[in-house]
């Protein structure tokens, strides 16, 4: 039987890995990491003086830190920066889209559970009432839940 170039021989696809482009890869990621680390460590171990401002802009700098290191992921070792443009859109889309819930779920719930705190009367009220004191048989109070002896 002859294959479909006419030939009697059977030709195998050849695979190149590009061993040096997987090294280059690894290396930027470890670097990326290193960076997150070292900027981690160096929070912790200086002291500022609006703290709340500078964890908020660590945590964006994380952020953008970890989709870069997920996008070389992405591209080296699933081998989608190889691919024609429609199959990438096909798979980024949809992430993005999933990751647009995840955000818009989390927001609706945050919305929920302000406007419940607010307008709800029962749950208002519940939330002030303290819980009552419960005395041991000796007449003492109990020990608090957390309490250390």
């Amino acid at each position: 039987m002859e294959n479909v170039h006419g030939s009697g021989e059977v030709t195998h696809a050849e695979h190149n890995f590009d061993v040096k482009l997987i090294w280059r890869t690894f290396r930027i990621l470890l670097y990326i990491t290193l960076f997150e680390l070292v900027l981690a460590i160096g929070y912790y171990k200086m002291t500022f003086s609006d703290p709340h401002l500078v964890k908020h802009l660590l945590n964006g700098v994380f952020i953008i830190l970890t989709l870069a290191k997920a996008f070389f992921i992405v591209a080296e070792f699933m081998h989608l920066r190889h691919e024609i443009r429609n199959l990438i859109m096909t798979i980024v889309v949809p992430a993005l889209l999933f990751l647009w819930f995840i955000g818009a779920f989390l927001w609706d719930g945050g919305s929920y559970k302000n406007l419940r705190n607010t307008y709800d009367r029962q749950h208002l009220e519940a939330s002030k009432e303290k819980a009552p004191v419960q005395e041991e048989e000796h007449g003492h109070e109990a020990k608090k839940p957390g309490s250390v002896e």
